[in-house]
């Protein structure tokens, strides 16, 4: 189904925010919709196109809780220093935290849940740098929620749940060799607008030809 937005590549690559608040929990999303985005995002690279990824998407009320349950406690678990000094933060990190106990609060109502997952040969993960490993799948979950973002929706880049990422693999059903790599809720936003997120200059992060200090 063809829903596109008239959004320039880069309007789309610097507008994908993290929608934590702005979610409209109570208009539907078509299931349609949602496979639309994951055949785009079926088209990112990976390690020698294996396409080990698996895509779990939750709609029914039910198992949404249920894993919302498991998330607001990793979450709160996680959180529970900065939420209990909150007036003593700065504004930013404030505001972070806030929104994202908010997001923990109502993830239940969240319409769609999508839980992006690498099947592996034994379900471990290899030791050190892991980056090759994940390099298989988090391109392709960044791609959804691209193609969300083109498509009028919004999504949440979160991975709290990773903390008690057996609890929900028991929820889920998930047999041993998958293990997720994110959590994606997915909605409609409440508002259309969106602008570039605050960002360090190019010039404090750029290194050229080696590390310069």
């Amino acid at each position: 189904m063809n829903t596109e937005l008239p959004l320039s590549v880069t309007e789309v690559l610097t507008t994908t925010r993290s929608v934590r608040r702005g979610l409209d929990l109570d208009r539907e999303v078509a299931p349609e919709l949602v496979e639309d985005c994951l055949r785009v995002a079926l088209q990112a690279p990976n390690g020698m196109n294996r396409q080990n990824w698996r895509w779990i998407v939750l709609t029914e009320p039910r198992i949404r809780a249920e894993v919302a349950e498991v998330y607001r406690a990793a979450f709160l678990a996680r959180n529970a220093s900065a939420l209990s000094r909150l007036d003593e933060l700065p504004a930013a990190t404030r505001s972070t935290v806030t929104a994202g106990r908010q997001l923990a609060d109502r993830l239940h109502r969240v319409p769609v849940l999508v839980v992006p997952c690498l099947e592996l040969a034994d379900g471990a993960l290899s030791e050190g740098n892991q980056a090759g490993l994940w390099a298989s799948l988090l391109p392709a979950a960044w791609s959804y929620a691209l193609a969300a973002r083109s498509r009028g929706l919004v999504t949440a880049w979160t991975a709290v749940h990773l903390d008690r990422e057996q609890e929900v693999a028991d929820l889920l059903g998930l047999p041993p060799a998958v293990r997720q790599g994110a959590l994606l809720p997915t909605a409609y936003p409440l508002r259309s607008a969106f602008r570039p997120g605050p960002r360090l200059p190019l010039e404090s992060v750029l290194h050229r030809n080696g590390w310069q200090g």
